[in-house]
């Protein structure tokens, strides 16, 4: 009886033609999501950077944008921000400060980490991990971490107040229509130096937004809104809302105080 040999294809190549196609399939479901995320968030973009985006404006130094930085300050009684020696507020709900401006000292907490910032001599500032006091080396870390915070989180409340410090020029801009508006460039300090803000004002010289050409914003000249001011009982004036596009940056349990 004579013997038959039936052959089978490999499954070697079944199973690999298999894989090809399910990576194939997987390839595309991820291209495919790819651009249903990225496609309409680069729509977005394009769309707001050709809305609002600004190049820096020129302005004139000089006396008349000092007296205009001056008439600003004079509407929030600068006096009684001087003389507040203490402030306290929180940023969004997450970063907390007690701010001793007399004793140039912050405390600054959030999550379970809490630095005690000595702004006169930073290496001498402490650090605490949940109440207990850390010396480990992520200890600089901390306290780089805390001051970046502090320089970002308190300009947002004190920002008008610091038109007149080391290392600002200011220039005054004519806007569109015609009125008068404070450019403020910081040459200097801080965590970003070379940010420039653009502040409007109210008739009698009161900030009612600023648009900000800031290394961290992609976008240049976006407007964020200064307002809902209280006046604490230092006598000090500081804002609590800021409206920044579609979102809102709030600023809570504001506190100042002469000691």
């Amino acid at each position: 009886m004579p013997t038959y040999y039936i052959k089978f294809a490999p499954q070697t190549n079944l199973q690999a033609v298999a894989k090809q196609s399910k990576l194939k399939q997987i390839l595309k479901i991820i291209g495919g999501l790819v651009v249903f995320f990225t496609l309409p968030t680069l729509l977005l973009f394009g769309f707001m950077y050709l809305k609002y985006n600004e190049e820096l404006p020129t302005g004139q130094q000089g006396a008349k944008a000092d007296l205009l930085a001056s008439k600003m300050l004079d509407a929030l009684d600068e006096k009684a921000y001087l003389k507040t020696d203490y402030l306290e507020w929180t940023f969004k709900g997450r970063h907390h400060y007690k701010w001793f401006k007399s004793e140039n000292t912050c405390e600054v907490h959030w999550k379970d980490f809490t630095v005690l910032l000595d702004f006169n001599q930073l290496k001498n500032s402490k650090v605490f991990v949940a109440n207990n006091e850390y010396n480990g080396i992520e200890k600089q870390d901390y306290i780089t971490k805390a001051e970046a915070y502090f320089n970002n989180d308190s300009f947002w409340l004190v920002a008008p107040y610091k038109v007149f410090d080391s290392g600002v020029e200011r220039r005054l801009v004519k806007t569109d229509d015609g009125k008068n508006a404070l450019l403020v460039t910081y040459t200097s300090g801080g965590t970003t130096p070379g940010d420039s803000y653009l502040w409007h004002l109210d008739a009698s010289g009161k900030p009612i937004s600023f648009k900000m050409w800031v290394d961290i914003l992609p976008i240049e000249g976006i407007e964020a809104t200064w307002e809902n001011w209280i006046t604490t009982a230092s006598g000090s004036q500081l804002p609590t809302f800021h409206k920044l596009l579609f979102f809102g940056i709030e600023i809570t349990d504001v506190k100042g105080i002469i000691l």
